[in-house]
């Protein structure tokens, strides 16, 4: 029987998780281990040597859950070493209240969740709603219904080792067709509030190069929803030539 993992980043609690908690059932048995307070743009945090508490709690349509006081890796991290059962069929991450696309991956704690699956080498899949908006389960209802059709293509094809696939969904209009599309560029816009010694780092949401064509950024501005494989080798291999030609002796 499939057995699925759902975790996010934005907190057990969020409407987002719900409605992907909700649309997945028909798959399978589900499994849902999130963190217990929104953990957005925590990265790929590991919490080593520090107490990690961990709480049953209920979803609003009763699933039971674990709430983890950790980061969203932390709790596939705990799963994958003895915390439930494992492995599961697949670990799917979401559904994020805003997109991921870009260099958000390496901020987002919903990509990073399924990129500590796939370290435990299983296939998992990270899904974004690029709403900030979006506060009720029936505002990700759509979303989930396409992450739903790509599971059931993970489950059946699988994925390379260390290789996850992200999954980027515009927020308005019909359901919408898949492109598959590489990382874009991202244009950061922030901002430092200070207040005495306490600073924020504020400011609007951030833009990007959506006229490059084949990118995240472009399908999604162009109403499609993006689907980019994503993995853990962050090795330059096009520049590895050229760093040789430095000729770097000690």
């Amino acid at each position: 029987m499939t057995y699925i993992l759902v975790t996010n980043d934005d907190g057990v609690h969020a409407p987002g998780i719900l409605a992907l908690v909700s649309a997945l059932r028909q798959l399978g048995e589900i499994e849902v281990v999130a963190p217990a307070i929104n953990q957005s743009a925590s990265g790929h945090k590991k919490t080593l040597r520090q107490d990690i508490a961990v709480e049953k709690t209920t979803l609003e349509d009763g699933t039971c859950a674990l709430a983890v006081s950790g980061s969203p890796a932390d709790c596939i991290a705990l799963a994958a070493l003895g915390m439930i059962r494992w492995p599961p069929s697949i670990v799917v991450s979401g559904i994020n209240r805003g997109a991921n696309m870009g260099q958000d991956i390496t901020y987002s704690g919903t990509v990073t969740a399924a990129l500590e699956g796939a370290i435990h080498g299983v296939p998992a899949l990270a899904v974004s709603l690029n709403n900030q908006q979006a506060m009720q389960p029936s505002d990700y209802e759509n979303a989930a219904r396409i992450a739903v059709k790509v599971v059931r293509k993970v489950l059946e094809k699988g994925l390379p080792p260390l290789t996850i696939l992200n999954l980027n969904i515009p927020a308005n209009g019909p359901t919408p067709a898949i492109r598959l599309t590489r990382q874009g560029v991202r244009i950061y816009r922030d901002e430092l509030s200070a207040a005495g010694d306490i600073y924020q780092i504020v400011g609007p949401e951030p833009t990007g190069l959506t006229d490059e064509e084949g990118t995240d950024l472009w399908a999604v501005h162009n109403g499609y929803a993006s689907l980019s494989p994503i993995h853990l080798d962050l090795t330059a291999h096009r520049f590895l030539a050229d760093l040789a030609a430095w000729d770097i002796t000690l």
